[in-house]
């Protein structure tokens, strides 16, 4: 889970603004993680955040120069935080001596992920309209539209993550549009946004390169700490 940079160049990486959108996309993805696998009684996993800092006298020759590394260049990351650590080539196949409730449990890991990916790009798209003071709702903000919040690389794994379920297309539809719109459910709880935003103002004030999971976990627990800070936000 990245928050992929949106231009080919190192200014990507001293955009304030930018920078603040990529915290409240990892923060999302964090609490979904976190706050989501919960509330569906899924087991905790371990994740860390990651910021790419890069001074710009140290960039390797040719950091972000084609169009293989502008693809792997990111703002933030996470890594782990997925149930499903591998893809297999389809469900079916790889569940076929699972037992109807081991087979349902499973589904529901790839349900899950598919949803952890969604709210990352849907917190920074949140983000960003309420700096503007712009309505947001899955009609004005449909699924396409979050690749202009980072969520290119979140779409992708998310097609891998269907491609293995062998649906039809109305099939694929479906699903996609109902995590889609329970990813927004998720977003629009109160308690929820508020620990996305507080995780987003911990990840920028921290200073740090790698936030471990102890830290995140205490973060998004522990939330109502940071509380008198969030207006500078916006």
């Amino acid at each position: 889970m990245r928050r992929t940079c949106s231009i080919n160049t190192t200014h990507s990486f001293n955009d304030i603004g930018l920078i603040r959108q990529a915290a409240f996309h990892e923060a999302g993805h964090a609490a979904a993680i976190h706050i989501g696998n919960r509330q569906k009684q899924l087991p905790p996993i371990f994740f860390q955040i990651f910021i790419n800092q890069p001074h710009p006298t140290n960039y390797p020759d040719g950091f972000l120069s084609s169009a293989n590394e502008y693809n792997s260049a990111y703002l933030t990351k996470i890594e782990g935080g997925r149930l499903i650590h591998t893809l297999p080539s389809f469900v079916d196949k790889a569940a076929y001596d699972f037992t109807d409730s081991q087979k349902q449990a499973y589904l529901e890991a790839f349900e899950a992920d598919i949803f952890n990916y969604l709210v990352g790009p849907i917190a920074e798209a949140t983000y960003v309209a309420l700096r503007d003071n712009e309505p947001i709702n899955p009609h004005l903000v449909d699924l396409n539209a979050l690749n202009f919040y980072g969520g290119r690389s979140d779409l992708e794994a998310i097609n891998d993550y269907l491609d293995c379920l062998n649906l039809s297309t109305v099939q694929r539809e479906e699903k996609l549009s109902r995590l889609f719109f329970a990813a927004f459910s998720f977003i629009n709880d109160a308690e929820n946004w508020h620990a996305i935003l507080t995780l987003a103002e911990y990840i920028l004030s921290s200073n740090k390169t790698i936030i471990d999971h102890e830290d995140i976990i205490t973060v998004l627990d522990n939330n109502k700490y940071f509380v008198a800070r969030t207006n500078s936000w916006f």
